[in-house]
């Protein structure tokens, strides 16, 4: 192998739970609600799926079906989204649900899992290319410059940019482009196997981690560095 893709959300990033998410707005605004309330409308929201990056919704209302689907193909397209989502809830302002969606786009609203890091820089210090795939609807880059892992980062494609969806292999494609990388030399890392599959079409490999909260997934990223020959490494 001579590249790596990472998909961002779930694989090397989790977003922080609901609960928090409600509880830093709510902070942000001078907004309260009693405790048990609190909990009541994170559960609420996380029903929804109001937190990109979170639960998906239990159920899309019709209304919402098209604005759903075209969530990551455009900044405008993703915020009407999941604030339309995030309104089902009533809460104690109207303006809270815009303060909850900037929220999210901060890196204060995202943990890097315990691997990431390391695995990063290794890759990096074996010369290996290192690009970041993801289906989204914002410019992500500030996270892994405020978590220091935007040094390790070779390219970044997003959806919102391009205009194109994981699975579709061109937005793979355009990865390895912009990474000199040949797809048959590159593996893919993701933890959707539906949307990071999608560069199989384009002769990456494929390698799936699970989307669990930082702490229940201390190590999963490790494997990816065994899944880099040695015989290809450049000589020490």
């Amino acid at each position: 192998m001579t590249a790596v893709l990472f998909d961002f959300s779930g694989t090397l990033f989790r977003v922080e739970s609901t609960e928090s998410w409600l509880r830093g707005a709510l902070t942000a605004t001078g907004a309260t609600l009693p405790e048990p309330q609190l909990r009541e409308k994170a559960a609420a929201l996380e029903a929804a799926g109001a937190l990109p990056g979170g639960a998906e919704p239990e159920t899309v209302p019709d209304a919402l079906a098209a604005a759903w689907d075209a969530r990551d193909l455009g900044a405008g397209e993703h915020r009407a989204a999941f604030t339309s989502l995030s309104r089902q809830v009533p809460l104690p302002e109207e303006s809270l649900h815009d303060v909850l969606y900037d929220r999210y786009m901060t890196p204060a609203a995202w943990n890097p899992y315990p691997d990431a890091g390391s695995v990063l820089r290794e890759l990096k210090e074996r010369g290996i290319a290192v690009g970041i795939v993801s289906n989204i609807g914002w410019d992500l880059r500030p996270v892994f410059r405020e978590h220091g892992l935007d040094r390790y980062v070779d390219a970044y494609v997003l959806s919102y940019e391009h205009g194109m969806l994981k699975p579709d292999p061109r937005l793979f494609a355009v990865a390895c482009a912009q990474l000199g990388a040949d797809p048959r030399r590159t593996l893919m890392v993701g933890d959707n196997r539906e949307a990071d599959g999608g560069a199989a079409a384009l002769g990456c490999r494929v390698h799936f981690v699970d989307h669990l909260p930082v702490d229940r997934r201390p190590d999963a990223l490790l494997p990816v560095l065994d899944l880099v020959p040695e015989a290809e490494l450049p000589s020490v």
